[in-house]
């Protein structure tokens, strides 16, 4: 198991009911190909030698006589091959019959767990043929030749790697207390079910539900492979599922009603779900009691690696099919955070200092929504523009015309004379463009923004991000101080999504009332201005614009090329924060996430300059303003983070020039 990863399949065979012989030569294809293709656990669907659908056949001993016949077939078959592989079969025990997975492995047979909840409505009539796991004695066996232990005790499987896994059966998913509960609290990492479920119209969208949910409740992997093409359809038709889950998200899905056998194969982070329960005091407490007999699989040859799993590049953007669901979601965390600050205070004023760029844009439109809410007058919200030495046109413009557009006080206060003042108040060189030049102007700005604040009896609105919160990229007592910080939750990869909804939501509003253009043509005409700023401010590079211009007046001082492209540092963050990953693992992901957009010198460089600023710049989110917390990644000193600012990053930058 490499970088915490191991390579799991759900398989679905093609079938003959009762053919025994025909069964194995399928699955023993099968198995040939997850070998070849380095998988280390695969699963068949429930009673998959014989096929699910015998009905009164599973009375006929020569069937069972066949099956076990069968599995020594395949091990036999597996006796050189290193894949565990999970099958499902009938197994006489004492004087009953259970519905079984068996697990084998190198020609041996690791483990033989009988269904525990065995369906008995409608369609299913388990209990004709089979004896529930809460009927078995426990006792040794002779099954195809090899001793096996078999006990109602939950029973979990141990690879050479470490990687702990439980098998439930079918309808043990759908009981109120699943048998995965307890193996997952008892230690697996992952499930993997037998299945025979039928198709129902609407069932299969519940049986995702519940596969999503079980893997989110267990925090766990769940591997689900259910029967398919070749099963009797005398009264039901089984469509083949192949379903791989991860802690509630789904890795990869099958082709229902396929007439060809399917493998479907992904990877599973064991080393994130157990990050994610090792975090998770709930889960920990609930772990209570929880017991299971551990069960070894056989030592297996080094492998390859390859990661076969899709690794998104952008993790804290929603998926393109949910992005404007998502973006009003994470807009109203925003305004209803602000909403309750300023209603707890009983304030009708706010101030933004309004830059032009991204994150000032995104701040003013959250609280001109909160205004709205509150049904407050938006003249109420002061925004100031502070042009400085670096401020260009496009920046000061777009500024301007946002906050004309939004119908808000605008004020302008130029911040240059009072910043010369203090480079020689101070004994500085004003053509020194070093780091006191940069933060003099920030801090200047701040302050204007608290003084006014206090003058009209007002919050000041903070703007800085998440992205930028990570970095230290802020100047300490300057634009990192504020009354309340509405972005801190959201990264910089976020903002721009957030503000180009916003943009295309108000370019709808003007399409949808088109037809009534006469009355409201100015209004509509304001829509459609504001649409264009906020799009040009998309668009615009970011800066804090502290530096002159350029000779043709464009941005001179450009974020990322001195701190690193941000989707870039998102990524990082994301996987450092969210999961605790090391930096070689977080390097390893990034070359895949971002193959052919930047090579690996250029990943190692970004990622040794976000460990270092991440531990240096701990003391600026020690004293953070309060924010709303918006995703599952938060900095809050009180909340989600919390770090000494003295740590040393000596352990991260190690492994990172070892890259």
């Amino acid at each position: 198991m490499k970088y915490g990863l191991i390579k799991v399949a759900a398989v679905v065979p093609a079938v003959k009911v009762a053919d025994v012989d025909y069964n194995v030569q399928q699955i023993e294809s099968l198995i040939a190909q997850g070998e070849g293709q380095g998988v280390e656990v695969m699963v068949f669907p429930e009673l998959s030698l014989t096929g699910y659908s015998c009905q009164d056949l599973f009375r006929e001993q020569l069937l069972i006589d066949k099956a076990e016949d069968g599995l020594l077939q395949l091990l036999d078959f597996t006796r050189k091959l290193d894949i565990i592989c999970i099958v499902g079969m009938p197994v006489q025990i004492g004087g009953l019959l259970y519905n079984c997975a068996v697990a084998i492995q190198a020609g041996s047979l690791l483990g033989v767990v009988p269904k525990t909840y065995l369906p008995n409505y409608n369609e299913f009539y388990e209990k004709r043929w089979f004896a529930s796991l809460q009927d078995l004695t426990p006792r040794e066996i002779y099954l195809a030749g090899s001793p096996v232990y078999v006990s109602p005790e939950p029973a979990i499987f141990t690879t050479c790697d470490g990687v702990h896994f439980g098998i439930e059966i079918c309808e043990d998913l759908w009981a109120p207390v699943p048998p995965s509960n307890g193996l997952s609290l008892a230690g697996a990492d992952i499930v993997f079910n037998l299945s025979a479920s039928n198709e129902l119209i609407g069932k299969h969208q519940y049986l995702h539900s519940l596969l999503g949910q079980q893997s989110a409740r267990t925090m766990s992997g769940y591997v689900y492979a259910s029967c398919g093409f070749g099963e009797s359809t005398q009264d039901v038709v089984y469509g083949g599922n192949a379903i791989i889950y991860e802690n509630g998200h789904l890795l990869c899905e099958g082709d229902r009603f396929s007439f060809q056998p399917q493998i479907r194969l992904t990877q599973i982070d064991v080393e994130r779900l157990r990050t994610e329960r090792r975090c998770n005091s709930t889960f920990i407490n609930a772990q209570r009691g929880a017991t299971a007999r551990f069960i070894d699989c056989k030592p297996t040859q080094p492998r390859s690696f390859e990661l076969v799993r899709e690794v998104n590049p952008y993790p804290f953007i929603p998926k393109e099919e949910k992005m404007n669901e998502a973006c009003e979601e994470i807009l109203s965390i925003q305004v209803a955070g602000l909403v309750k600050r300023l209603y707890h205070i009983g304030a009708d004023r706010a101030v933004i200092g309004i830059s032009g760029g991204l994150d000032s844009t995104l701040a003013l439109l959250v609280t001109v929504m909160a205004f709205d809410k509150l049904g407050l007058d938006r003249h109420g919200i002061i925004g100031i523009t502070m042009p400085g030495f670096g401020t260009t046109d496009r920046t000061h413009q777009n500024a301007v015309k946002l906050m004309q557009q939004l119908d808000v006080t605008i004020r302008e206060i130029n911040i240059a004379k009072a910043v010369i003042q203090h480079f020689e108040d101070i004994g500085h060189d004003s053509t020194r463009h070093d780091i006191t030049y940069e933060n003099s102007q920030a801090r200047e700005r701040t302050q204007i923004l608290m003084d006014v604040a206090n003058q009209e009896n007002a919050i000041v609105v903070g703007t800085g991000d998440l992205s930028e919160l990570a970095l230290g990229w802020a100047t300490y007592n300057g634009d990192h101080m504020s009354m309340y910080g509405v972005n801190a939750g959201v990264p910089k990869t976020l903002i721009r999504y957030l503000v180009s909804y916003v943009a295309g939501k108000k370019q709808r509003e003007v399409e949808n009332s088109s037809k009534r253009l006469s009355a409201n043509g100015a209004q509509e005409r304001t829509g459609i201005t504001a649409a264009k700023v906020l799009l040009d401010i998309v668009d615009t590079p970011i800066s804090p614009e502290l530096i002159p211009a350029d000779e043709k007046g464009q941005i001179r001082q450009k974020t990322e090329d001195l701190v690193g492209p941000y989707e870039l540092h998102d990524f990082f963050l994301y996987y450092f924060l969210r999961f605790g990953f090391s930096p070689k693992k977080i390097f390893m992901l990034a070359q895949y996430a971002f193959s052919g957009q930047y090579d690996d010198a250029v990943i190692k460089k970004w990622l040794i300059t976000f460990c270092r600023r991440f531990f240096s710049q701990q003391f600026k989110r020690s004293c953070l303003p309060d924010g709303p917390k918006v995703g599952s990644v938060s900095l809050s000193p009180r909340g989600d983070w919390r770090m000494p600012s003295d740590a040393s990053s000596d352990l991260w930058l190690k492994e990172c020039d070892a890259l």
